[in-house]
This record gives structure tokens, sequence and C-alpha cells, in this order.
């Protein structure tokens, strides 16, 4: 169980996240919804470690993980830019964090040529990250944050910069592989079709607080203008009108 209560977080004075309380329970995958600046990416930067909260706790296998180095938390801050290292081919990329680890040479080559396959990746181990596609390149950023199984894995809408085709496969790759490795995630998304896919449960950010749907249904029958918009549209297309 991850558990977030009261979190703020101001920046020049100003509130981004105001007494936030969350609970994610394990292998679940949260969608959090909002507009841009409206605190989604603050929130994941400081659970990851990459900003500091002003006030809050946040436990986690409760163990107080404000009080943990970021480095030591287990958790995975995962960007819409893969942020590859570019001196480094795809097979040591993504063995990278199993390096720092100091495991041995047949323990990482085994386990990066299993994961490799697992995303369609075995023809790109040995190419540089300028040889690859933007969709290669974020899938090698999901092996690099997968094969060292983080407690927690934050993604900040990773799939943003992409294609439309690329980003449905890539939808359907974190669904599949969350369901086998049984990952905990929270995802960030400005788009409601994207966290109907993506999450067992869906939350809407506003002016820095959040709140929690029990489930798809209740979100969709929430009443909020952004859902009625979608679903509008999309009875529209649906029934020929928008043709």
């Amino acid at each position: 169980m991850i558990v977030l209560k009261n979190i703020t977080k101001k920046y020049q004075g100003k509130s981004v996240l105001f007494d936030l309380s969350l609970e994610i329970s394990e292998h679940e995958t949260m969608c959090i919804l909002g507009v841009s600046g409206c605190g989604k990416s603050t929130l994941l930067k400081v659970m990851a470690g990459l900003e500091l909260a002003d006030g809050g706790s946040f436990e986690m296998e409760e163990q107080h993980v404000f009080d943990i180095p970021a480095e030591k938390r287990g958790i995975v801050y995962m960007s819409q830019e893969p942020l590859l290292f570019p001196h480094l081919n795809v097979f040591e990329n993504i063995a990278f964090g199993l390096r720092v680890r100091k495991w041995t040479n047949s323990e990482v080559e085994e386990k990066v040529n299993a994961l490799a396959t697992r995303l369609g990746l075995t023809e790109e181990l040995m190419k540089m990250p300028h040889q690859l596609s933007g969709g290669q390149k974020q899938r090698v950023n999901f092996g690099r944050s997968l094969i060292i199984e983080p407690r927690l894995i934050l993604l900040d809408e990773p799939f943003g910069s992409l294609d439309s085709q690329t980003r449905a496969e890539m939808q359907q790759l974190f669904h599949d592989v969350r369901k086998e490795k049984k990952i905990t995630a929270l995802f960030v998304t400005h788009d409601i079709k994207e966290a109907l896919i993506m999450g067992d449960r869906i939350a809407r950010m506003d002016k820095g607080q959040l709140k929690v749907y029990p489930n798809s249904g209740a979100f969709l029958n929430s009443g909020d203008d952004d859902v009625v918009k979608e679903l509008s549209f999309w009875n529209g297309v649906i029934n020929g009108e928008m043709i």
C-alpha cells in the first residue's frame, strides 16, 4: 500500500500541491488526469525525490519514503522524453541498473535478453540510441525502468510524443507487462481515453488537489465537463454526425 497524506508544495509562495492525499494498492495502476500546470508532474517528482515536499508524508510498505534518498527508494520516474544514454547501445541502456547493482555478466545477459524479447527489441540490442525510432527509444526506456523491478513506476505522459499507432502499441505493451510483472504505477496523462485504457482507477487533479473515482464507471458517470464533451464527441462519430 502506498499512502500520501496532506502533501503540500509551493513555488515562489504559490501552492502547486495543496493538502493532497492518496492511497494506491499494490499492483494497481492509478491514472491522474488534469490540465497542464495543475500539479500532476510536480506530484510525481516529489514522490521520486526530484523535488522536495513542503509538508505531508509519503509511506510505502510502511516505510517513510521522504526519509530515504531518492536513489534508494526503489521508485522509477519515466518521462515523455526517453533520455537514453547516447554513448551506450540498447543492451547497455537496458542493463544500466543491473550494472550499478553489480550483477554478473551472465545474469545481466540473461535478464536483458529475456526482457528485450518481451519488448520486441531483440534486433535492436546493438544499435545506438540515434539509430532508433521514437517508439523504439521509449521501449528501451521502459525496459531500463522495468529491469530493476522497482517498487513503484511513475509515468509522466510517457507516450505523449508518439504517433497514434506507436502510442497504441505502447499502451498495449504497458497494459500487458503491468499485469505480467504485477507493477504498481502512477500514470499521468491529459488524455481521457488513455486514462480509461491504462488505469485500474482514475483521479482528476484540479488546483493541486485530487478527486479519486472508485472505478471507471463512476468516472464516466461523474458529470465531469471534459468527460461529457468526450463522450458526446465519440457518440457523434459513432452516429455519423461528425462526418
